[in-house]
């Protein structure tokens, strides 16, 4: 019994985990032609649920990317510089959505850990019962 709930647990810690990244994924969609955006990124680090005794994986530290802004030569655009070069953001809006569908991805493999891990705990409850 205390494996199923470590087990929940541990599925659960990683949904959180692919939750913060997936909102972080929309900020950085968001934000793709808003100029001197960085893209951000999240680390995950690993942590122990004391109360199970479970391995979790939390959302980490929120960096930023250091790959270099996109440019475009607009001498109109108000917020040209004296050269009339624009930065835009270092978001690659491609990079994103397969970063997107990877956290969904892995989302989906806890959310099924999780409700397999449930259905095992309310298996046994049930046995018990009789």
């Amino acid at each position: 019994m205390h494996d199923l709930v470590r087990a929940m647990s541990a599925a659960a810690s990683g949904m959180g985990a692919q939750s913060t990244r997936l909102r972080l994924i929309g900020e950085n969609l968001a934000n793709v032609d808003t100029p001197g955006f960085q893209r951000k990124r999240v680390s995950f680090e690993s942590a122990l649920d004391t109360a199970t005794g479970a391995e979790t994986v939390r959302a980490g530290r929120i960096n930023l990317s250091p790959a270099p802004a996109r440019e475009s030569y607009e001498p109109g655009h108000p917020l040209a510089d004296a050269r009339g070069i624009v930065t835009y953001s270092n978001v690659d809006p491609l990079i994103e959505i397969a970063d997107a569908r990877e956290a969904q991805r892995s989302y989906q493999a806890n959310l099924t850990l999780f409700d397999q891990a449930r259905r095992m705990y309310g298996g046994m409850l049930e046995l018990l019962r009789r």
